[in-house]
């Protein structure tokens, strides 16, 4: 994966917490003034503006739905106070933030969406192992993406991982990410930040459960940075399993599945996907 990519990445996942060049940088293997330089060659962006531009949308967001009010969301996206939120806000937009609570919708603002990271699509991955996998519930936070659109994903994540660890009845401390409701006709599916839970009593608000029934898997590796991971999973769908005569199963789509071998901050580490298969 590109230094960009994995740099992307990283501010994807911990814009809304303070982080500094000197971490973005280690993230994407590159000095601070190579990052600086070559970030805004890639991507039209400076780094600083990037960060600002991703906590205002997200910001101008949770304000037109009417789930903050604005000092709420000032708080939320780095600003002491009101009016300095206010004035980052118009200069960003040009509209205020009352404004857009009011009208209860973004259409006349331009957000600064999450820019798309890079991958390869010649990955070459081993074979995979076979699972009895058992039945789960699961909880957490979904969302529905466009194909070629998963840039929000990062994002979707660092929401979820706020509650990980503390969530009603969490059954261990492995993370699963669900993908459920492929379309290739509408061209999206639903992604799901999750862990197992015993049951669904007192989750959080925002949370959503889903059943998996005990089924077979096959369970393939993905190794490297986690923004990488299309790639892998574009091998599996598009390479391995018209070679491999077996047929996918009812749901989900796919798992991945994120233990002690995966390192949330830095993005690196190895990912279990695993894939229902028919018996």
């Amino acid at each position: 994966m590109s230094a960009i990519g994995r740099a992307i990445w990283f501010i994807e996942s911990h814009f809304a917490k303070d982080i500094s060049l000197e971490r973005i940088a280690d993230a994407a293997g590159l000095s601070r003034y190579h990052l600086s330089r070559v970030f805004g060659l890639a991507t039209g962006h400076s780094i600083s503006a990037y960060i600002r531009g991703r906590r205002l949308s997200s910001a101008a967001l949770r304000l037109a739905e009417g789930n903050s009010t604005i000092l709420e969301a000032a708080l939320d996206a780095g600003y002491g106070s009101h009016e300095a939120f206010t004035r980052a806000f118009r200069e960003q937009f040009g509209v205020t933030p009352e404004s857009v609570r009011k009208q209860r919708h973004v259409c006349n603002i331009e957000l600064v969406e999450p820019i798309r990271m890079d991958d390869t699509r010649n990955k070459k991955i081993e074979p995979p192992r076979f699972e009895e996998g058992p039945a789960l519930l699961l909880a957490g936070l979904e969302e529905t993406y466009a194909y070629d659109r998963t840039e929000g994903i990062p994002s979707l994540w660092q929401r979820f991982n706020g509650h990980f660890g503390h969530i009603p009845g969490q059954r261990g401390n492995v993370a699963y990410g669900i993908c459920t409701h492929s379309d290739a006709e509408a061209g999206g599916f639903r992604y799901m930040a999750a862990v197992e839970v015993a049951d669904a009593d007192g989750l959080p608000n925002g949370f959503s459960t889903l059943k998996l029934p005990k089924q077979r898997y096959a369970v393939f590796l993905h190794r490297g940075h986690i923004s990488a991971i299309s790639a892998t999973a574009h091998h599996i769908f598009a390479t391995w399993f018209p070679q491999s005569g077996l047929e996918h199963g009812e749901m989900p789509d796919l798992m991945e599945r994120y233990d002690e071998r995966f390192d949330p901050d830095s993005g690196m580490g190895v990912v279990e996907m695993w894939v229902p298969i028919k018996q």
